[in-house]
């Protein structure tokens, strides 16, 4: 297939248990890609097919997929929704060119499909919005639709209205064409048919009708003009304008139904070719600056005969070996090209190529710009990096991964593992850019750091079953940082003389907090040669290299500025080594001078809970030392925002659950770092006194 206009490169991303894995399921047994329809209650789904994913019922890494609808090519990536993994959406948002966000009929919108929706925004992603689970109790079409409004502060086009509700659901209404599609039980979906609107909607859907052509004409002055005048725009004129509102993210068309029931996703399919972008409608991928991270002004422009310009987004290791996914941009790419990856300058061979299907594969020859496709075998490409033609180098806009917050030390539980542990670790990391991993020089202990505890469990589940390493996990630390308070000005001299060629630097220096979020800053402003200049750059080294072990417990310094402005020569003694081991000394003597203070990371916290637990919740937030922000009622509960420490998140969904009798849920993500209180700050350099001293 060759016409780009047939192309959708749709992604499915919702909260946790909105349907996302049902809603695809349901999909590729519309389209014909597969004959039984697996369930995720059973852990039979065909884009679940981790283990993990099967037994927990979760998603927990984007599969992809291809199926056909009414001649249209669709690639669809199913997400996961837990906030542990949000970096999944992020990624595969950044390749898609449309979404259907996905969201509860009773639930409605639910914090995390808050964070997608935002990463959707800043992606600009067009998107459709299915209300699901209409079959369920307490659902309410119209409720949602609310929400997506208020909540969100986006604009629903109502597309399809429900015909009953909860158990009741039997169809939907299509406002545009005002018909009603009508299944019966057997849970089948091709089992439908289209009828009159019952009599009890027949005023609604007119008034609907009214509300969606009023919307979609504000696309096209003329028809405006024209509609305000009388005259009723034509179907074809109509949608498209729907089309280019969607587009433009004016607004959202929004349909319902039921996925687990099959009721309604045809006409999900019909909208995914009728209204999202085709990769040529996309505003083209900016490319930027290799050394400075600009853009260029220059875009990859979506054509087949351009110069190759692709993106690895996602690696995944199975049993065949590693799996390198890539967002073809621009150009060709055939099985035996050569291709440079720019962010490394090496030039890479293409062998075996493959079409995926959740973790089944079709060898392809060949695949061009729109496509998105595997490729087996790729040594040195990580997730991010531009492939592009030799003769043509470019750099796509990269992605931005966010900074793990906490972190577990693992050893494996006999010798052998250790050496099996390092290959697996490798390969995961290079799988998944929000784990990290060190080695703790003092105590040779492993350190995984990661989103969350459910984050760092998964990986420990992976290495223990996928790579038969078993491990002994310690408890989890939170990644504190240190910074200062006071402004001070000192000196140091760094002078040895023991026959021979000495070394001598003497630095006159000041260190100041600097502004939250600076990092850390070096200027000098000596004048004079005191400190010939050709030094200052072994001085600046001395400092950083000190910011990542502050003197309160060695975690890594935030936020300093440091000022050379004097010092002194020798002509003969001094050099850039004597100058850089002079501002070491001189981190470690006047940072304790400078009112050193330790800072946590605090989380952005939303909890939802039913109204009549409402004040236990926010007791229990508060004895965590949480500052509440805001509080939002809802039909089926209140959703608390607050400011909360990471250490005193750990194990809370078990304390909510209790409290709310299993029907609380959260959501939380990094949000800044805050001084620690005293008390907190003593108790933890205590602890890191105790651990060094037991290495």
């Amino acid at each position: 297939m060759t016409d780009l206009s047939k192309y959708r490169n749709i992604g499915i991303f919702a909260h946790v248990d909105a349907g996302k894995t049902t809603s695809t399921e349901r999909i590729l047994k519309l389209t014909g890609k597969i004959h039984k329809i697996g369930d995720t209650h059973d852990g039979s789904t065909t884009t679940d097919f981790m283990e993990q994913e099967a037994e927990r019922g979760i998603t927990i890494q984007s599969a992809a997929t291809t199926c056909f609808w009414n001649d249209h090519r669709l690639n669809i990536i199913d997400t996961p929704g837990h906030v542990d993994f949000t970096i999944e959406v992020y990624r595969s948002l950044k390749v898609l060119d449309g979404g259907i966000g996905v969201f509860c009929g009773s639930g409605g919108v639910e914090p995390q499909s808050e964070t997608n929706w935002r990463y959707a925004d800043e992606s600009h992603v067009s998107r459709l919005i299915f209300v699901n689970k209409l079959d369920r109790m307490g659902a309410d079409f119209f409720k949602v639709v609310d929400q997506v409004q208020n909540v969100l502060g986006a604009t629903p086009l109502v597309m399809t209205l429900p015909i009953g509700i909860e158990d009741d659901f039997c169809g939907v209404v299509d406002v545009l064409s005002q018909k009603a599609y009508v299944w019966d039980d057997s849970g089948l979906p091709e089992n439908y048919e289209v009828q009159d609107i019952p009599a009890d909607l027949v005023d609604q859907a007119a008034e609907y009708r009214e509300m969606l052509i009023e919307t979609a004409v504000e696309q096209d002055d003329e028809l405006m003009m024209a509609y305000m005048e009388g005259e009723e725009p034509s179907l074809e004129d109509i949608k498209r304008c729907i089309r280019k509102g969607t587009r433009d993210l004016a607004f959202f068309p929004t349909y319902c139904g039921s996925a687990y029931k099959n009721k309604g996703i045809q006409l999900i399919l019909d909208a995914v070719v009728d209204y999202l972008p085709s990769p040529t409608e996309v505003d083209p991928q900016p490319l930027t600056n290799p050394e400075t991270g600009e853009p260029t002004g220059e875009v990859a422009t979506v054509s087949a005969d351009e110069p190759l310009k692709a993106l690895a987004f996602k690696i995944m290791d199975d049993r065949f070996g590693a799996l390198t996914f890539i967002r073809i941009y621009a150009g060709k790419m055939k099985k035996g090209d050569t291709i440079l990856n720019s962010a490394t300058g090496k030039t890479e061979r293409i062998g075996r190529m493959v079409e995926m299907h959740a973790n089944e594969r079709n060898e392809i020859d060949s695949a061009q710009a729109g496509d998105i496709i595997a490729v087996v075998g790729m040594k040195n490409v990580k997730t991010g990096h531009t492939l592009c033609d030799p003769k043509h180098e470019v750099t796509l806009e990269p992605m931005i991964f966010p900074e793990p917050v906490i972190s577990i030390a693992v050893k494996p539980k006999d010798k052998n593992g250790s050496e099996k542990m390092g290959i697996a670790i490798g390969k995961m990391v290079s799988e998944d850019p929000s784990f990290q991993v060190e080695t703790d020089e003092d105590s040779g202990e492993t350190i995984l750091k990661g989103m969350g505890e459910l984050h760092l469990d998964i990986k420990v589940d992976i290495l223990k079953r996928t790579y038969g390493v078993e491990l002994e996990v310690g408890a989890p630390q939170v990644a504190y940082r240190e910074t200062i308070t006071q402004a001070v000005e000192d000196s140091y001299t760094h002078k040895k003389q023991s026959g021979g060629s000495g070394q001598f630097g003497k630095i006159d220096y000041r260190i100041r907090p600097g502004e939250q979020g600076s990092g850390f800053k070096f200027t000098s402003t000596v004048v004079g040669g005191n400190v010939p200049k050709e030094f200052w750059p072994a001085v600046e080294k001395g400092f950083a290299s000190m910011m990542d072990h502050g003197v309160l417990a060695g975690f890594p310094t935030l936020d300093v500025e440091v000022e050379l402005f004097d010092g002194g020569f020798h002509a003969v003694d001094s050099s850039a080594i004597a100058y850089e081991i002079a501002a070491k000394g001189a981190f470690r003597q006047s940072m304790p001078k400078a009112g050193a203070q330790l800072l946590e990371p605090i989380m952005k916290v939303d909890v939802f809970t039913p109204e009549d637990h409402v004040g236990d919740v926010i007791g229990d937030l508060n004895r965590r030392r949480g500052m509440i922000k805001d509080q939002q009622a809802g039909t089926t509960g209140v959703r608390i925002k607050g400011d909360v420490p990471l250490s005193e998140m750990f194990g809370y969904i078990g304390t909510l659950r209790t409290m709310t009798s299993g029907r609380g849920q959260f959501s939380m993500e990094f949000s800044h770092y805050n001084p620690c209180p005293n008390n907190v700050a003593e108790q933890v350099i205590a602890e890191v006194k105790e651990r060094n001293a037991k290495k």
